[in-house]
């Protein structure tokens, strides 16, 4: 009886998040399409380059009813979503493509990024947070820290500029641009060294942020009470720190790295702009920019959603590894509701 009960509580939890997250992607969709029509530019130009300038009054005006765009907001974006729920998101009209196709031939180079850069981050911020809490207030821990905190406070912006300025202008070792050189797409060497720069502003951005907090975690672990006990047994502090402060601590870990990709990912796109890096980042910088209403739209829900999975799903995570971070979220003893 429990167990059917337990069960049902599960699947109510389910379905719960899930019609908080449709919700929200719904609310998302309807305060991205009126800010995209109601922000200044001329989305003719995104559709038809320098030749609106040579178009007459009437002929700007009939384009625009063409593409529906002298509908009221209300109307455009029924009809939008009347589309989406059928998976037609429409055409962009900078690259007079399906949405979907332009998408999914930049989607894998952001994924490659973003994912290499989440990995590596948070290898380099548990093995450098592990080192720092065992040297903890020593030379090396301190000049880390110092080093670290001055990174971190670099913009991503101005870090990306500074790299292509010593390792692509003045060196010439690396490629300042793109993901690969032309006619090299299946080159695996040339994509690697294209994908240096980038993925190094996009790890030294976010590094040391979370080392400093594994650091912080494993301290608070290493002066509980059962270190204690533990190093009267003999066990040594470098046995302490790896066989019982770092298991203590991987709880933490995992509900932070469900917390830090929204904030990785925005950081990628950042990178991508800076690089021109082919990626959903650029994509999204250019539709903002040439009023590209129906790519700006799919490229806002993508990592909108993506941000709101994220969050739901670091405090399902946090909820379940804590009880104290359940009995906030649920307001009392509840559960909270899995993904």
């Amino acid at each position: 009886m429990w167990r059917k009960f337990l069960r049902r509580s599960y699947i109510i939890g389910i379905l719960h998040n899930a019609v908080k997250f449709a919700l929200s992607v719904f609310a998302l969709s309807v305060l991205v399409f009126a800010i995209s029509r109601l922000a200044p530019g001329d989305p003719l130009y995104a559709y038809y380059g320098e030749r609106v300038e040579k178009m007459s009054a009437a002929q700007q005006e009939e384009a625009m009813e063409r593409l529906g765009l002298r509908e009221p907001i209300s109307a455009q974006y029924a009809r939008w979503l009347q589309g989406a729920v059928h998976g037609d998101f429409g055409i962009s009209y900078q690259y007079k493509r399906d949405v979907k196709e332009v998408i999914a031939a930049r989607i894998g180079n952001t994924l490659l990024l973003g994912g290499l850069g989440f990995l590596l981050i948070f290898a380099l911020a548990l093995l450098l947070g592990l080192f720092c809490a065992w040297r903890e207030d020593r030379a090396a821990d301190r000049l880390i820290c110092k080093i670290g905190t001055v990174t971190s406070c670099i913009p991503e912006f101005w870090l990306s500029l500074l790299l292509i300025l010593v390792f692509a202008v003045w060196l010439d070792w690396l490629p300042s641009s793109g993901a690969y050189s032309v006619g090299e797409e299946g080159n695996v060497a040339d994509r690697a060294a294209h994908l240096i720069l980038p993925l190094a502003v996009v790890v030294l951005g976010h590094l040391w942020y979370y080392a400093f907090q594994v650091r912080n975690r494993l301290l608070e672990e290493v002066r509980a009470d059962y270190v204690l006990l533990a190093r009267m047994k003999g066990l040594s502090g470098r046995q302490v720190l790896y066989r019982h402060c770092l298991r203590g601590a991987l709880p933490s870990y995992l509900s932070m790295m469900s917390v830090a990709l929204p904030h990785i990912l925005g950081g990628t796109y950042v990178v991508e702009a800076v690089f021109s890096y082919p990626g959903i980042g650029t994509l999204a910088y250019e539709s903002a920019r040439y009023q590209d209403y129906n790519l700006l739209m799919v490229v806002s829900l993508l990592t909108g959603a993506l941000v709101i999975f994220c969050n739901m799903l670091a405090r399902t995570v946090s909820g379940r590894i804590d009880p104290r971070m359940r009995m906030r979220f649920t307001g009392g003893g509840g559960e909270v509701g899995g993904l």
